[in-house]
């Protein structure tokens, strides 16, 4: 009772400091919402279960492994940030062919990573009703996806990043009111002895595979790449920078916390197999992940919206409004929604951002060659190009990751 109240009390102040205007209003932490908004997504859904049941005691070890990847692809990203504000040339060059190219290929993943993210957005939503059901699930997603849809066409990306605003502050609340209230279980275990240490299933090869499919879920901080007309270069690779170290410093006292404490027995890997852990820890902590699942999906399919509009419009030149592309984005949304299999949506996004990563690691790798020779930064740019192409074509899709 007293943990629930603490859980409780903590979460409600987190909001209202997240949500005081001073902070709310602030132009850099405006900026920093958008990636942020979609690099905690359903990673922090999915991926407690997922590593803990497939790599035990060595869990955080992998999620340190894919911070840090995702953020020497986000550093590449930057790098052409940067470049490009350089007035480094884009039209008919090779750099303006991949850029086309790597446009073209997120303009895909951000379409299925909405659809995926308001699909595990109408799992939670009913999980915890009598109504938990496949069809009801579907409902609540297309309804949603319905939703963003008017709010873009009527409004535009401005009236979606005060909408995912909101709900990032809300989500961010709950993540710390959560990861008091694991706190506090760790420490018990700790007090008794009682921790944990389970040996990995997937090991050598396997293990690497599944690692390779989990990037995506530290996926969202590209987004950054697209506010051209919203925010300058600087701020946009700083909020990027930022929203990636804040998510890490999240996902890692998240799994170190969640590793350790959990017999084998008690972990699944369905869509909100996380609720039925966090019932252990309090009964209140249910209801607070759903409120955070809702919350999560709806700011991460946001900000993937808003910067398939800016995208849609930067490769069309202009042809194709922002509006339009919500209206695009939407109509397969709701195809996939009726017609895919969660997994297979989450094994075609796992293939696409790995391949828009790989691109863009290859342009920042040319880039720095044609600026400086055969330095340290072409080669792990290179190198970079060559593990996004491994992880699209060897990564082991997850249940429940993306």
């Amino acid at each position: 009772m007293i943990l629930t109240g603490v859980i409780l009390l903590v979460t409600l102040a987190s909001a209202v400091i997240l949500l005081l205007p001073r902070i709310a209003n602030a132009r850099a932490w405006r900026a920093t919402i958008t990636p942020l908004a979609s690099i905690i997504g359903s990673g922090f859904l999915v991926l407690g279960p997922i590593l803990d049941s497939s790599y035990g005691k060595y869990a955080p070890l992998v999620m340190a492994a894919l911070c840090a990847g995702a953020y020497l692809f986000g550093s590449a990203i930057r790098y052409n940030i940067l470049s490009r504000e350089d007035g480094l040339p884009q039209t008919g060059s090779l750099i303006g062919r991949m850029e086309t190219a790597a446009s073209a290929t997120l303009a895909f993943a951000y379409v299925i990573s909405v659809a995926y993210y308001l699909n595990l957005f109408g799992h939670f939503g009913v999980s915890l009703t009598p109504m938990d059901t496949k069809v009801a699930a579907r409902s609540v997603t297309s309804a949603v996806l319905v939703l963003v849809l008017l709010v873009g066409w009527l409004k535009g990306f401005g009236a979606l990043e005060r909408m995912e605003q909101v709900s990032v502050s809300v989500k961010l609340a709950i993540i710390l009111g959560l990861l008091v209230g694991l706190a506090v279980f760790f420490s018990g275990r700790v007090a008794s002895g009682d921790l944990v240490f389970l040996a990995p299933e997937k090991q050598g090869w396997a293990g690497i595979a599944l690692a390779f499919g989990l990037i995506v879920t530290v996926q969202g901080f590209e987004t950054s790449r697209y506010l051209r007309a919203t925010y300058d270069p600087e701020t946009r690779i700083r909020s990027m920078r930022a929203a990636q170290l804040l998510s890490t410093a999240i996902y890692m006292t998240y799994i170190v916390l969640l590793a350790y404490v959990f017999r084998r027995d008690q972990l699944d890997l369905h869509e909100t197999a996380i609720i039925d852990m966090m019932r252990v820890v309090s009964n209140v902590l249910p209801y607070l992940l759903v409120a955070a699942a809702l919350t999560a999906q709806f700011s991460a399919a946001i900000a993937d919206t808003g910067g398939s509009g800016g995208l849609a419009a930067e490769v069309t030149g202009g042809r194709l409004s922002e509006r339009q592309a919500y209206a695009i984005l939407v109509a397969i949304g709701l195809v996939m929604t009726w017609t895919i299999d969660l997994f297979q949506i989450i094994s075609y996004a796992s293939r696409a951002f790995a391949i828009y990563y790989a691109i863009q690691s290859a342009i920042a790798s040319i880039t720095a060659w044609r600026k400086a020779g055969l330095g340290p930064r072409a080669v792990i740019y290179g190198a970079l190009a060559a593990l996004g192409l491994l992880i699209a074509a060897f990564g082991t899709p997850a249940e429940g990751g993306a």
